[in-house]
């Protein structure tokens, strides 16, 4: 079983002395931001037609939309 991203990203950060001293004065806001990105996570695995995650890091390619994005500018 693979550790998840942020798991391996907070176990470097109390690797030096520095992370942990960052670590200690944020705690609330670390445990708070890991609680929200593990609870998107689960809505996005949640969500009609969602492709299953794949710890390996492939991203499934989307088709485009037919509409093009609003860049600001009107055509004259």
């Amino acid at each position: 079983m693979s550790l998840p991203r942020i798991a391996t990203l907070l176990g470097g950060l109390l690797l030096s002395r520095r992370g942990r001293g960052f670590a200690g004065r944020h705690a609330g806001k670390l445990a708070f931001a890991t609680l929200a990105f593990e609870m998107w996570q689960r809505h996005q695995a949640g969500r009609p037609g969602a492709a299953p995650s794949t710890s390996s890091g492939a991203k499934s390619r989307a088709k485009p939309h037919g509409r093009s994005r609003w860049s600001g500018r009107t055509r004259r």
